[in-house]
């Protein structure tokens, strides 16, 4: 007879299939009674962990090869959360990855896979350290435990992780359709890197008062790196090209964005455990590397934001973009001012652009475009608390409030996506306002991680929650080619393949081709001027370049129609990365004209305001945030009359912004107006 160990005694789980009545989503709501608790001071916490937990299933462990998990002989059963929950009249429906086979219950993919179990563990033990709910203990431990079941303790593979898992507990190492890597334990991958993740906040918690099973976990995070070591970790100090520009080699997966998410379990270890050489040094090679990912705050596209994979130059995701919150809490625990300082021109310049274009849209690719998810929110949120508290200034905790907005309603549909009720995040938001009600494990786990922060921060959740949507926002432009004044020369040209080149999202599915001597005008309306971004599909070889000009006007500049150098690791020769021109835009309506002394392949005009704005609607007076492109303060005319704070582009407070009809904008800087701001504003 086995004695399951616990630290208390769980419900029992709903059963496979079943279908959780959930509340239609509301407002910003008080929960219902029993759900949220309460903090000290009588506030209600925006954390819940109800939906997730109606996510979670017992799934049986059985010790098969290379796989087994901590007293495995002892609990021969752990959790793991279903990967969906798919809308189902007023509740939710639990569902695996792909189609079910209803003779053998088995998923194409798998019931669970080791993204969300890592994922939903981390915010159980976040849960445990906020609110010390031992309940939140349990499934923390119980997912770590199903976690390295996933996991190769020995063999060729040791350390490598199985993704998906069906929910007899049988492991299925090839999903329908294939994903690379295929098997997924054949080499290092993102869901190796979330392990790592897990299994470092999982030992910070466990050390004390459990220290066997945190040992269990410290081995098991050393087995990691074990494989890592064999991949990424063994080219440190290697570099690769994209496009003729020099990338760090040692990227897990070739990502930054799954390297911070390994970071931030490697950080919680060198924080709150003992030293560990190795752990130490893993933490500083790969932080060193998504440094190395960071681009100039100071005029070029992507604004100073950290790119996310070495396989392009031209490509920024919202999902996963984790790197600003791992580069500045590495920096802070390691006291690496240059870490630090990226991770806040990601959160001071990059992501105000990101708040003016609309909000976090899943893809910069370059053009901001695709729908609207809780990971991607989520990583703006995280990022600007990590960065204004780990040096930034104070302003930052207000970027981090109004992008925290996403979850109550400033978003594409103007409607909240997560309940504090229920604790159902949506699973997104389309661009044309369609919600997609479904509310998966991932959607789920990042609004929980989101909450969570807001929960420690209370004045910066008062910024979130008196949010309800977006009134106006004038950001970025983007003019496609396809749609300007062409020349008798110039031909479009639509790509059967689509949109997608290999690196990056073609506007409108094609481009205009100009031949030397052709010319292509766009109009050009930015009130208080801005800075033009051409954006051309150029050629490996060199082409020529093309002279922009303000048609009865000066001319602003030239780009290279080509010139990029060999591919490296990009799937296509060439590149499509939005160029600067010289001289700024001057203000007013206008017409610019681009003419080519080569082959040109030219997709879009990307517009960059002197003044990018978003207004929110509140429940008071409209919020206004007032972000600054020039290099010198810019004077516009207010969005409203509430008063605000003036910030440089570090989040540093620079002064306060009366109420009157002019609003000053700091050099690059950013200026929020809104009910309640005053200086030395605090999470």
């Amino acid at each position: 007879m086995t004695t399951r160990r616990t630290f208390l005694t769980l419900s029992a789980a709903a059963p496979a299939g079943a279908v959780l009545a959930q509340p239609t989503l509301a407002g910003p709501a008080t929960a219902a009674p029993g759900t949220t608790g309460r903090r000290p001071g009588g506030r209600t916490r925006l954390t819940n962990l109800a939906h997730l937990r109606f996510l979670l299933d017992e799934v049986p462990l059985r010790r098969d090869g290379t796989h087994t998990t901590f007293d495995i002989e002892d609990d021969p059963a752990g959790l793991a959360p279903w990967t969906y929950a798919d809308a189902d009249g007023d509740g939710y429906r639990r569902v695996g990855g792909g189609t079910l086979d209803p003779a053998t219950g088995d998923w194409t993919q798998g019931a669970y896979n080791a993204d969300d179990i890592s994922r939903a563990a981390v915010v159980f033990l976040r849960d445990w350290q906020q609110t010390r709910d031992r309940r939140s203990k349990e499934e923390a431990y119980q997912l770590l435990r199903t976690l390295t079941y996933l996991q190769n303790d020995s063999g060729p593979d040791a350390g490598r992780v199985v993704l998906w898992q069906q929910a007899d507990g049988t492991l299925n190492p090839s999903a329908e359709p294939v994903e690379l890597p295929d098997p997924s334990d054949s080499a290092e991958s993102y869901w190796l890197a979330r392990t790592v993740w897990a299994l470092g906040e999982g030992y910070a918690v466990f050390r004390r008062g459990e220290p066997r099973f945190a040992r269990f976990l410290l081995r098991r995070l050393h087995l990691c790196l074990d494989a890592l070591e064999r991949e990424s970790l063994g080219r440190y100090g290697q570099w690769v090209t994209s496009d003729g520009v020099r990338l760090p080699a040692w990227l897990i997966a070739g990502g930054a964005d799954a390297t911070a998410e390994a970071v931030l379990g490697l950080v919680a270890v060198v924080d709150r455990g003992p030293k560990d050489r190795r752990v130490l040094r893993a933490l500083d090679r790969y932080a060193e590397g998504i440094a190395a990912m960071a681009t100039d705050r100071d005029g070029e596209w992507p604004f100073g934001a950290v790119l996310p994979w070495t396989g392009s130059l031209g490509f920024w995701h919202a999902w996963g973009a984790a790197a600003p919150e791992a580069l500045a809490t590495a920096g802070q625990v390691r006291r690496r001012r240059a870490w630090v300082r990226a991770a806040v021109a990601d959160a001071g310049t990059f992501t105000p652009q990101v708040l003016t274009a609309g909000g976090p849209h899943n893809a910069w690719a370059p053009a901001p475009a695709e729908a609207q998810i809780a990971y991607g929110a989520h990583g703006r949120v995280a990022g600007a608390v990590a960065a204004a508290e780990a040096g930034g200034g104070w302003g930052l905790l207000e970027i981090a409030g109004l992008a925290a907005g996403w979850f109550f309603g400033a978003n594409t549909a103007g409607v909240p996506t997560y309940d504090p009720s229920t604790g159902v995040t949506v699973d997104g938001v389309e661009t044309d306002g369609r919600v997609n009600r479904n509310s998966g494990a991932e959607s789920t786990i990042h609004g929980l991680l989101t909450m969570l922060l807001l929960d420690e921060r209370p004045r910066v959740a008062e910024v979130a929650r008196s949010i309800t949507g977006i009134a106006s926002f004038d950001g970025l432009q983007v003019l496609d080619a396809e749609a300007a004044r062409l020349s008798p020369g110039c031909r479009v040209v639509q790509r059967e393949e689509g949109a997608w080149i290999g690196e990056g999202n073609l506007v409108g599915g094609g481009y205009v081709e100009v031949p030397a001597g052709d010319w292509v005008e766009f109009d050009v309306d930015v009130a208080d001027g801005g800075w033009a971004h051409p954006l051309a599909w150029r050629t490996a070889e060199e082409a020529g370049d093309a002279t922009w000009e303000v048609v009865g006007g000066a001319v602003l500049g030239t780009t290279a129609n080509g010139g990029t150098g060999p591919a490296g690791l990009t799937e296509v020769e060439g590149s499509l990365v939005p160029q600067l021109l010289e001289r700024p835009l001057p203000e007013g309506p206008l017409t610019l004209r681009c003419t080519s002394a080569g082959a040109l392949r030219l997709d879009a005009l990307i517009v960059r305001p002197a003044v990018a704005t978003v207004v929110y609607d509140t429940t008071g007076a409209d919020a206004v945030l007032y972000a600054g492109s020039t290099s010198r303060p810019a004077r516009v005319t207010a969005l409203g009359s509430t008063a605000g704070a003036r910030f440089d582009q570090d989040g540093e407070f620079e002064g306060r912004q009366p109420a009157t009809g002019t609003v000053v904008v700091p050099a690059r800087g950013f200026t929020v107006t809104r009910e309640g701001l005053v200086k030395g504003h605090r999470g």
